[in-house]
């Protein structure tokens, strides 16, 4: 339960991050952060698999570029779905989904460091 709620706020606070280099990303404040993180989440868990599975051909053709658009349509749909989180226009739901990954990848690999293989 607690790392649950650590990845929420790692993620809320990750989300804010982007919105601070993304002009086009606003929050009204942390709670909403809070809750787009949890909606993001729950929108990645049951949406994204089927948006993935109905995309593959061109997800596939695009060696997997595509995903960076299915994660911007995530973005915008929770969006849609939190009052205080506003993405305003597509290019920038596409860029703050390069950056969330970006930053999600920096985060993981902090929190979580691989012993080493040597």
């Amino acid at each position: 339960m607690t790392k649950l709620l650590v990845h929420l706020v790692v993620s809320a606070l990750l989300l804010w991050l982007v919105s601070q280099f993304v002009t086009g990303i606003h929050f009204s404040g942390f709670g909403a952060a809070l809750l787009a993180a949890l909606v993001l989440g729950v929108v990645n868990f049951l949406v994204r698999p089927i948006l993935i599975l109905i995309t593959l051909p061109v997800t596939i053709l695009t060696l997997g570029l595509f995903l960076i658009v299915v994660n911007a349509l995530m973005l915008m749909l929770t969006s849609a779905l939190v009052p205080g989180f506003m993405v305003a226009s597509f290019v920038s739901a596409l860029v703050a989904a390069v950056l969330l990954g970006l930053f999600n990848l920096v985060a993981s690999s902090l929190m979580y460091p691989r012993a080493s293989r040597l």
